[in-house]
């Protein structure tokens, strides 16, 4: 009874009379099952059964099903009553202690500690009775205490034979002394028993230990699971090795009959059915042991202990004794519920149509419990049948019981297929209509398939049809509750992948841990307080549906970052208040109720919330929408208490007048309009040094407070990417009532404007404060073009073209020096000053100027985001040309589609990977080639899309583009025209037919917008589409956006393309450090970062692997999960040593892809091979001397973050200003980075700073990726926040400074740059571009603010790398602050930001990054004195 939360107390009196009955019941089955002896008979096949009821739930008397549910949430306690009253039995077992749970916490670093033996099963009493031995491995545990149960029942009821049992959750074999237990268990077996083993290390230490006796077992009998274990199947002549080779009546029956489901199990099952009625009909001679199998199986899917019991003496009976040991009755075939149907615990029975159930929902069971039919919402439930089937079903009793005590109705439904979309389809919908309000899946898993195959296109049609919110919540399986409940991490990995990661790619949301495994009796355990937060959230998106919109409250919440007025409403590359203006609008359309004030302009809504326009004058704080007591505040808000440790008592010194806590926004009618609070570092800068992170301050939680308790908020919308709510301390996955983003949150829905380019994030944002994101765009990338000296440098080289035999030598000398006056000598080897190029020959002038045409050229080509998105405004046409013609660029092998440039290339014979390579060694004709490559490209996108484009210069409906290509008279399409008038005319239309035939639906997507609308939809309580984030370049499916973004299966990645991408980088990467330091580097700093392996499925995860000599391998269902070690002979150089710093987002998403590295690591580290060609070995030998520890443990080179925490906290430090010095940054980064993953102990992150160091300063290289145009180095805080530049050099003892390279892959031509040059590239082409800045400076607000975040992440570099030239800040300094006009630009736009401006300028020259004259520097302290004053007032 402890174990029914408050919510069921609530229950009608019916429902206590039904327990009590149900309790007597109980009691007297249990005591009279102590004697009891199942009949049990010789089939004439010689298969026997044990006599089973007509119901599945009925093993004794005749049972309803309320009984089972019932029984499950009392079994803990009963069982212990039955243990007691057994031991006086003459046949009483000798069983564990009944405790409720294994008791400990993360021991031993694995992911759980309960241990086998407590279920271990032996007869007290044997006496003279034969005994045989089962061993089973489950993956979920379910089944354990029906096999417990059914071998009690067996020593209970038996004369003449008696069993013992050896039971193991397949996570216990990682643990060394489970696993030789484990076979020496098998080694004495006569059954084994296998089920859904799919995690690939752990399937082959199955087959590692069963393979060896499997010819001396009598029985090896494994359901669904890794082929190779499934190949140890055993039942007498039949095995699965055989099936499809051999001939004979039953295997000719299953070819006839092969199903078409998505599983093996599906297909099982499938066939299961039709078996009863054809078994009669097979002879016996040849079909017995295929008949066997079969009707295992049937067995094992009932579940129940009968069936088990049965299940168990057949198989005995059959293949271990000889002789008829058994006696009993003759025996009823297997019996089972229905396949599927309508399950719920107090019903009379399993209903298999909706109208039945609904009849008596509404009827009966509505009015026993006190709720209205008529307005209640009904939550779908989706079940596991094999939890109703084994009677462990206590926690889908406690979630039914916990919504019903909270207003709403359930409908649960099961179904024993994988396939959860066919009862949806049955019994969701009426007369066309769906009858749910919101779905919950409870199964774990993906809505179509299993652990091994999902569809994921059919899960999202039936989902999409339905429309309705679909949560998954989980139960935490692969450990104990406890377990879980004490891990940082929080789930397990593999979970994280199959029964998370997998059910996004359906569109599920809310991954809320329901439940926990009991270690002893593997029972599932009703986690009370997450069923009921569960079943609040689920009512709360149930009532969206139901609420007109006139009397929805809306969070509308935008985010300041770092915290200061000029940056409400940070987030990336968004006009968040001219987006908010748009959904505003759309909002008061659709009937919500927003007052009768709303602001009229963009510039009237900033007012409304910074309390003045534009942040500018004397208003030294942000409009003040609710003021709370500590009252208030400490009733409202449970938890308050926990956060006075680190933040002192309420209110605290951050969002409070001194009395009160403050929340900052505006309300409009029923919509309020909030600030997030900040993270709380601000002026604190020690707190940034804590290796984890602590608790959000009270004006934190007092906002969340204030959305949930006095707002009464029916939905919150955060607004950009992105806040600070995700990353709140707590478990990485699957978050416990103590973690502060379930705190937080509460049971507000939560919509989630994410970048469509960041679904690491994202990720992150869905399970951590179970957002339900929507995707937008972000501006479409262009050139960036020429300006002042590098245009006239441009214009000088077309000039030699023409001139250069006769006045090429004067030409060159003035490109030459227009070069120097633009800084390019530090990137081109030019000539000194004073040297004539008249003494050079044609060709050597040529190599010259081809050297800084190529520059140039990478400087104008370079892509960059122009402007900031609003949500709700597609794109121009102009700027679908721009995303076009990125699209058009890329070779698409999988798709067998070859980009424009290589079709260019071809026509004209040439390859462009040739072409590419000659002009980036200078070659000036081919770098004339290569430009006009990408003109002809632009021109013919140009082209397409003007088919198109409407008279406003937007794209409303997509012409054919390759359409009616022989009605255009004299030249083909129009592309075609286009590309001959460029000197293309060999190209003719049927190469261009596949490549803009899908740029043609490229096209469609880039136009088509649903930002709005999805908002509008979720508001309305349906279902988002989900959809990949990505870069929509690479992956054009990221469009349209208005997605519920989700990553990728983590399990996938690296792809073959990836790792084809990685070889070549490294390679690159290693010629030219060889080419400069005349070696090999001994060890190479890596960053993986989650969304550019997202992007890239991987390439960087696949550069690391192949710097260390390492081959990623799929297993046998495509998971990439092994490896091998590539021979020295074929690698071809020395194995190269990593140390790889993950963020704490990879962390999250990837953790898996850790372990794959950590076990690459340790592979070749225990190599036996020459030092000199194995540096992970060498330093691995060295560090293991150096700590005294194992050779395996030194090979320690994957760290991150300890569990919950994010970054470096570096960023943070630069973006506040408040570090004392670098010492401080470098030591936030290893202290905060220095958390090591260890492959043999997955469950802990440990404190490994020490190792960290001594790996990190034996690097000679430090290196980074760089993937999308859209975020660069100085774009975001993220890459010098994690860049160990400095601290290595600090590290090292020869004090050299290692190099630092970035692998630039935004286009075709994949580039190793060092960092210098990539920071003096992403200078020029953005914070020094015109066009980059007057872009940025139309957004007004926004903009300026943008243009101080790429100055301040400027000084991020010098700060950790001193990458950055003197001339970046000089010449930034000449376009922002001695041009009077643009300063007053700045300070009308956005002053605060301005002023972040100025001070950043006096920053980086206090700290000693920035030389220039005191003539500058006074401006600057002047500026900075007059704008203070304007923003104060005074």
């Amino acid at each position: 009874c402890s174990l029914w939360n408050e919510g069921t107390q609530v229950f009608a009196a019916a429902h206590l009379e039904l327990a009590l009955q149900e309790l007597r019941m109980l009691t007297a089955t249990l005591t009279a099952a102590l004697g009891f002896s199942p009949g049990v008979t010789r089939l004439p096949n010689g298969f026997a059964g044990t006599a089973l009821s007509q119901h599945a739930l009925t093993p004794v008397a005749s049972r309803s099903a309320a009984s089972s549910g019932l029984e499950s949430v009392l079994a803990p306690l009963l069982e212990q009553q039955q243990q007691q009253q057994q031991q006086q039995q003459r046949r009483a077992l000798r069983a564990p202690s009944a405790a409720m749970v294994a008791t400990g916490g993360m021991g031993g670093g694995l992911f759980t500690q309960s241990n086998p033996e407590d279920r271990r099963v032996v007869p007290d009493e044997p006496g003279d009775r034969q005994i045989f031995k089962v061993v089973y491995v489950v993956l979920e545990s379910q089944y354990q205490s029906s096999l417990s149960t059914a071998c009690k029942r067996i020593n209970a009821g038996q004369e003449k034979v008696a069993v013992e049992c050896s039971g193991y959750i397949l996570e216990e074999l990682r643990d060394p002394a489970n696993f030789e237990q484990f076979k020496k268990d098998v080694a004495d077996a006569n059954i084994f028993i296998g089920s859904l083993i799919f995690v690939q290390e752990l399937a082959d230490k199955v087959v590692e230990a069963v393979e060896p006796y499997r010819e001396t077992m009598d029985a090896v009998c494994v359901f669904p699971s890794m082929p190779a274990v499934m190949r140890l199947n055993k039942i007498g002549s039949f095995t699965m090795a055989s099936m499809g080779q051999s001939k004979n009546v039953m295997l000719d029956f299953m070819k006839k009959n092969k199903p078409s489901g998505t599983s093996f199990q599906d297909g099982m099952l499938k066939l299961v059915r039709t078996l009863p009625k054809v078994l009669k009909f097979l002879p016996g001679d040849k079909a017995k042991d295929a008949r066997s199998f079969m009707m295992s199986l049937q067995y094992w899917l009932g579940g129940s202990p009968e069936n088990i019991e049965a299940l168990l003496l057949n198989l005995a009976s059959t293949y271990v004794f000889e002789s008829d040991l058994l006696t009993g009755e003759v025996v009823e075939p297997p019996t089972v519920i229905p396949d599927q149907g309508i399950w719920h615990p107090v019903a009379p029975r399993v209903f298999e149509t909706n109208e039945e159930y609904i009849q008596w929902l509404r009827n009966e069971h509505a009015p026993t419990i006190g709720v209205d039919p008529n307005k209640a919402p009904v939550i779908g439930v989706v079940l596991q049948k094999s939890h109703i089937n084994t009677k462990d079903d206590a926690h889908y009793v406690a979630l039914i019981m916990e919504i019903e005590a909270n207003g709403g109705l359930v409908l649960p439904i099961y179904t024993g297929s994988l396939d959860f979309s066919k009862p949806i389809e049955d019994y969701f919908f009426l007369n066309g209509r769906s009858v749910v309000d919101t779905t919950i899946n409870l199964t774990g898993f993906a809505l179509v398939g299993g652990p091994a195959t999902q569809d994921h296109p059919k899960a999202i049609a039936t989902l999409k049809k339905l429309n309705r919110p679909y949560l998954c919540a989980v139960p935490a399986t692969f450990q104990t509750f406890e377990e879980w409940k004490d891990s940082e991490l929080g789930l397990h990995p593999v979970q994280v992948a199959l029964q998370v990661a997998l059910p996004e790619l359906d569109g599920a949301i809310e991954p809320i841990i329901f439940a926990g495994r009991d270690g002893v009796t593997g029972r599932s355990i009703p986690q009370s307080d997450r069923i009921e937060t569960l079943a609040k959230r689920a009512i709360k998106w149930s009532n969206l549906s139901a609420k007109k919109n006139a009397d929805k409250k809306v969070a509308i919440t935008v985010f300041s970052f770092p915290p200061d007025k000029g940056n409400v409403g940070t987030a990336a590359y968004l006009n968040v208040f001219g987006s908010i203006f748009e959904a505003l609008k759309t909002m008061k359309a659709e009937g919500y109720d927003l007052g009768a004030e709303l602001p009229t302009d963009v510039e009237g809504l900033v007012d409304a919330v910074l309390h003045d326009k534009e942040a500018s004058m004397a208003s030294p704080t942000l409009n003040v929408a609710y003021s709370m007591s500590v009252a208030e505040y400490k009733e409202l808000t449970p938890y308050a208490e926990d956060l006075e440790e680190n933040w002192g008592p309420p209110p605290g010194q951050l969002n409070t007048d001194g009395q009160n806590l403050l929340v900052y926004g505006v309300r409009f009618g029923n919509v309020f309009i909030g600030v997030q609070p900040s993270f709380g570092y601000e002026g604190d800068p020690m707190r940034l040094l804590y290796a984890k992170s602590a608790s959000p301050h009270h004006g934190f939680a007092a906002y969340y407070t204030y959305i949930e308790k006095v707002l009464e908020a029916d939905a919150v919308l955060h607004f950009g990417t992105h806040g600070s709510l995700e990353f709140m301390p707590g478990k990485q996955v699957g978050m416990s009532g103590g973690c502060y983003p379930d705190r937080l949150i509460q049971s507000t829905p939560n919509l989630y404007y994410y970048a469509a380019n960041n679904p690491s994030e994202a990720t992150i944002a869905k399970r951590r404060s179970y957002a339900n994101t929507i995707s937008y765009l972000t501006p479409p990338a262009e050139n960036a073009g020429l300006y002042k000296g590098l245009k006239e440098v441009g214009e000088l080289i077309s000039s030699y073209q023409g001139l250069r035999e006769s006045r090429g030598a004067s030409i060159v000398n003035s490109i030459v020096a227009t070069a120097r006056t633009c800084n390019l000598d530090k990137d081109v080897d030019l000539p000194s000053e004073d040297f004539d190029t008249a003494e050079l020959t044609l060709d050597e002038r040529d190599i010259i100027v081809g050297k800084v045409y190529s520059k140039i050229m990478e400087i104008e080509s370079r892509l960059l985001p122009c402007g900031l998105h609003t949500v709700g405004v597609p794109p121009t046409a102009e700027e679908a040309i721009a995303t076009l013609v990125n699209i058009a660029s890329i070779d698409r092998p999988e798709d067998e589609i070859d980009g424009l440039p290589r079709i260019l290339a071809r026509s004209v014979g040439r390859d462009i990977e040739d072409i590419y390579r000659s002009a980036n060694a200078g070659n000036l004709d081919d770098n004339l080639l290569s430009e006009n490559i990408k003109e002809a490209i632009r021109a013919a996108v140009r082209a397409s899309v003007e088919r198109s484009t409407d008279a406003a210069g937007r794209v409303t409906e997509v012409n054919p583009m390759m359409a009616s290509l022989g009605a255009v008279l004299g030249g083909g399409s129009p592309m075609l025209s286009a590309l001959k008038k460029q000197g293309f005319d060999k190209v003719q239309d049927p190469d261009l037919e596949k490549l803009f035939g899908y740029l043609e639906f490229c096209l469609k997507q880039v136009v088509a917008d649903n930002e709005m609308g999805a908002l509008i939809e979720g508001l309305n309580g349906e279902y988002t589409l989900p959809g990949p984030g990505g870069d929509p370049i690479r992956n054009p499916l990221v469009l349209p956006t208005g997605k519920n973004m989700h990553a990728l299966d983590p399990q996938a990645i690296p792809t073959i393309a990836a790792c084809d991408c990685a070889k070549v980088m490294v390679d690159r990467l290693l010629e030219r450090q060889v080419a400069e330091e005349g070696e090999y580097p001994e060890s190479i700093a890596f960053v993986l970062w989650g969304t550019d392996n997202i992007k890239t499925y991987g390439e960087s995860l696949a550069q690391v692997l192949w710097m260390v000599g390492v081959r990623p391998l799929p297993d046998s269902l495509g998971r990439v999960n092994q490896i091998e070690a590539i021979p020295l002979e074929e690698l071809g150089r020395p194995r190269v040593d990593v140390v790889v710093t993950c963020s704490g987002v990879f962390r999250d998403l990837f953790i898996n892809q850790m372990n794959l590295l950590d076990r690459a690591v340790k592979l070749v580290a225990e190599l036996d091979e020459p030092l000199d060609q194995n540096f992970v070995r060498k330093h691995a030998l060295e560090q293991a001397e150096e700590f005294g520890v194992s050779v395996r443990d030194a090979a320690t080179r994957v760290f991150s973050n300890a569990a919950g925490s994010y970054s470096a906290n570096v960023g943070l430090a630069i973006e506040n200003g408040g570090w004392e010095g670098e010492q401080q940054l470098q030591e936030q980064f290893t202290s905060r980075k220095g958390f090591a993953f260890n492959a043999d102990r997955p469950g802990i992150l440990d404190d490994k700073a020490d190792m960290f160091k001594s790996s990190l300063k034996k690097v000679d290289v430090t290196f980074q990726n760089l993937d999308s145009s859209e975020i660069s180095l100085t774009d975001v805080s993220h890459y010098f926040d994690s860049d160990p530049t400095k601290v290595v050099g600090s590290l090292r003892t020869d004090g050299k400074k290692p190099s630092s390279f970035v692998a630039d892959t935004t286009t075709a031509n994949g580039q190793v740059r060092t960092l210098s040059e990539t920071v003096r590239l992403d200078a020029r082409t953005k914070l020094l571009n015109p066009k980059f800045y007057e872009g940025m400076l139309k957004s007004g607000y926004e903009g300026t603010r943008e243009i101080t975040k790429r100055l301040r992440n400027t000084m991020g570099w010098s700060a950790t790398a001193g990458a950055v030239d003197n001339f970046v800040y000089e010449d930034a300094n000449d376009v922002f602050i001695a041009d009077e006009e643009m300063q007053k630009r700045l300070l009308e736009t956005n002053p605060n930001a301005f002023r972040d401006m100025v001070t950043t300028f006096l920053e980086a020259n206090g700290r000693g990054y920035w030389e220039t004259s005191e003539e500058n520097l006074d401006r600057l302290r002047q500026l900075y004195a007059e704008v203070d004053d304007k923003i104060e007032g005074l």
